[in-house]
């Protein structure tokens, strides 16, 4: 999936993936799509949640040798 920005959010715990995906959400214009790269597990409920309350659309959702890839598209 192509991506309009990609953040590394990698070996950073709770809640520091969630404050980097807020800021780069922040820049991009709506329909934009954002791609997350992250190691904590607990990322995956985090932004799920956080995209559903944001009005932000989780797209989808890899897991790779232990790195979580979330594509989130700007509500």
């Amino acid at each position: 999936m192509k991506s309009d920005k990609i953040i590394d959010a990698k070996g950073l715990a709770c809640p520091m993936p969630i404050v980097k995906t807020k800021k780069a959400m922040d820049q991009l214009v709506s329909g934009q799509i954002l791609e997350i790269l992250a190691t904590d597990k607990g990322a995956k409920n985090d932004l799920s949640a956080w995209a559903k309350s944001g009005g932000h659309e989780l797209l989808e959702y890899t897991e790779e040798n232990g790195v979580l890839k979330f594509y989130l598209k700007k509500g």
